[in-house]
């Protein structure tokens, strides 16, 4: 192992206004070392234009006016929410300036002083307004104007600003950090040096300088997942199936006792997995299919293949939500058809005494299909005879996690299923240690969910809808894509959206807010009230993206979907038409522009996933930046499958030459390549 720069490993408490409480906050988001810090990257950035006269405004623009207020500063209360209006203008014009849930405001702005107001310009009627805008002293805001200010992923109570700071002190250890790659592959792919990458990322003085800087780290993550996974199938491939599969009775015939056939290309897949099990190697496999093709049941009889021949079979899924509802699904189908299946479920919120109970039963062989969580992969968690691990939604685990899961048992089968659609070209160089088996064939019946792409103004009618839909019985889901205000400007935040909503719909609609800066436990509880029913409307952030199945839900509304990839919205419109009803996804798309209206036309023509990943792949390229991100692609943290095709290919044909030259990386030029993957967990001893 390296020895690290002392300034590197100092813990972030050693950091000028880093205390106690803040330092405790940045551990929330995993930052314990300087080093820890230097890696925390802005998720994007406010990048402040010049100063526009009102004249000059477009609707659908963030743009900044420099005004003074007009008339008098109105403050009305309507239930729980606080209105705060007033006019303000310049010498070419004026227009309306709304907060909400701000009332100290009123006191902020003084009478005959002009402000710089930055946010998204809206047109209504024919007056222009801007809801939530930052305000600015003029010489404040002209500091900063045209530079890039970096944005953090937060926790509750760490500010931005704090990161900032922190980061500034932190950026004079960036010369010590470790470079991976060798001179010669940064020259011949036009790579910046690591730490000046850190750097820039951090403070990039223009685009351009964060193309490039971006571009570096990407390709280190990009880079670092196809190695692990190019060791993985090395691996796999010298591990033998020790595994005897014989009897299939019981699933296939379970196939013929279901109510519904199972499609040809089911049938087609589920004939490739009896034959990967019963093979020479271990199977390596991911299903990629749309939500609702029927993975689940694919799932379902490799278990109780695996079960009928004495073996454990364990699935793991993304949310405790999700792991409770596959377990009920297949308690029903024990009980249904009388199978010789012992379900158990693992996850983290079971009490102390039903985690023993349930990790005993799993270590004396009771259970024979375990449903989890990560708590799948804890230490204490002992198996048996475990031959076959599945994990649904591939993408949200990472490497690590699979390794770790996998380790359970000796050389176990792993099948991984996802409805993240990938185009096939880049899935296979992804996930290249895997058969890709592509379920595109959906079972007969389905009603296609039916899409709108609307302006802004739309949205008195869009409520009218839902909560027409809630007295029929149905939910509805409405998406924001930040939590609170003020995180970017010009976008709607679950926060204020969630009090504007309840204001809007009658009283004994039940509306609830869910995002990821809840703790776990919160998350779920609310996820399963959802499930049974018990919110009406969920104002959520992505967080929803995976991870529930809730048949009753029949309408998707989706805030700025201008501001996701089409695949990001696709998965989105995946949480609902799950039911016998028909269901209704609704973009709202805030821009008001062209071409962005023309991009989301893609989603009201079409409910093909791979169809859409194939677009999102056309239209994605180096001018999306940021603004439009996937979240949660392979666990990566700056690289986007889309944007980033063309690097994962250049990533992906450096590791398949550096292992053919150097299988093992112990050439004196690689070697901090592989001090480098020993640092982030790999262990090339388990080789």
């Amino acid at each position: 192992m390296v020895n690290k720069n002392p300034s590197l490993i100092e813990h972030v408490s050693s950091l000028k206004g880093v205390g106690d409480k803040s330092s405790a906050l940045f551990e929330k988001c995993g930052i314990k070392t300087v080093e820890d810090l230097l890696s925390y990257f802005p998720r994007d950035y406010d990048i402040c234009e010049e100063i526009k006269n009102v004249s000059d405004l477009a609707s659908g623009e963030i743009s900044a006016v420099r005004l003074t207020a007009v008339g008098n500063i109105a403050l009305k209360k309507v239930r729980n929410l606080s209105i705060l209006t007033f006019k303000a203008g310049d010498v070419t014009g004026t227009l309306q300036i709304t907060y909400f849930n701000m009332p100290f405001m009123r006191n902020n702005i003084k009478p005959g002083k002009y402000y710089v107001f930055r946010g998204l310009v809206q047109k209504k009627g024919n007056s222009f307004v801007m809801e939530q805008p930052k305000m600015f002293k003029t010489e404040d805001y002209l500091e900063i104007m045209g530079s890039m200010q970096p944005r953090y992923p937060l926790v509750k109570g760490l500010s931005n600003q704090l990161v900032i700071k922190a980061v500034k002190q932190a950026i004079p250890s960036t010369p010590y950090l470790e470079e991976m790659l060798p001179s010669y592959i940064r020259r011949q792919l036009g790579l910046m040096d690591y730490s000046e990458a850190v750097r820039k990322i951090h403070f990039p003085a223009n685009m351009e300088e964060f193309s490039t800087a971006r571009r570096r780290i990407a390709f280190n993550e990009i880079l670092e997942f196809i190695l692990r996974l190019r060791f993985l199938k090395r691996y796999e491939e010298q591990s033998i199936n020790d595994y005897n599969y014989k009897s299939s009775v019981q699933s296939d015939s379970l196939i013929d006792r279901l109510p519904y056939k199972l499609t040809g290309k089911q049938l087609e897949i589920w004939a490739d997995i009896k034959s990967d099990l019963t093979g020479k190697n271990v199977m390596n496999r991911l299903i990629q299919g749309d939500v609702g093709s029927g993975k689940t049941i694919l799932a379902f009889l490799s278990l109780l293949f695996t079960a009928e021949n004495g073996y454990q079979g364990a699935i793991m899924a993304p949310t405790e939500v999700l792991a409770r509802q596959h377990y009920e699904g297949f308690i029903e189908m024990k009980e249904r058809y009388n199978l010789p299946i012992t379900p158990i479920l693992l996850v983290g919120s079971l009490s102390v005494k039903e985690k023993r109970i349930a990790q005993e039963g799993i270590e004396n062989g009771d259970y024979n299909l375990i449903i989890g969580t990560n708590a799948l992969i804890q230490e204490k968690v002992n198996y048996n005879n475990l031959s076959l691990v599945i994990t649904d939604e591939q993408h949200r685990f990472g490497v690590q996690q699979r390794e770790r899961l996998s380790e359970k048992g000796k050389n176990v089968h792993i099948l991984a299923m996802s409805a993240t659609p990938i185009p096939r070209t880049l899935a296979i160089i992804l996930y290249g240690d895997l058969h890709i088996s592509i379920l595109d064939e959906m079972p007969k019946g389905r009603i296609p969910i039916k899409n709108c792409v609307v302006g802004t103004e739309y949205r008195p009618t869009a409520y009218k809808f839902i909560a027409d839909q809630v007295k029929k019985g149905h939910q509805a889901y409405v998406i924001c894509p930040m939590i609170e205000e003020g995180e970017t400007d010009g976008l709607e935040n679950v926060s204020d959206y969630t009090e504007k909503l309840r204001d809007s719909m009658p009283s004994d609609i039940r509306i609830r807010t869910l995002h990821g800066k809840q703790k776990p436990s919160e998350k779920e509880s609310i996820m399963e009230e959802f499930a049974r029913g018990e919110i009406d409307i969920l104002v959520s952030t992505t967080v929803i993206e995976v991870g529930i199945n809730v048949p009753n839900a029949t309408v998707m509304m989706i805030e700025n979907s201008e501001r996701f990839g089409l695949a990001q919205l696709h998965q989105l419109r995946g949480r609902v038409g799950r039911g016998k009803d028909q269901s209704y996804c609704i973009f709202i798309n805030t821009s008001g522009r062209e071409e962005a209206k023309q991009r989301l036309d893609i989603m009201n023509h079409s409910n093909d996933g791979f169809v859409i990943a194939e677009e999102d792949l056309k239209q994605r390229g180096p001018g999306d930046l940021f603004g439009i991100r996937q979240s949660g692609e392979m666990s990566f943290h700056v690289a986007d499958i889309y944007q980033d095709a063309a690097l994962i290919r250049e990533a992906a044909a450096l590791a398949d030459r550096l292992l053919s030259e150097d299988p093992d990386l112990i050439m004196e030029e690689n070697s901090p390549l592989k001090q480098w993957l020993i640092s982030n967990s790999f262990d090339f001893t388990a080789l």
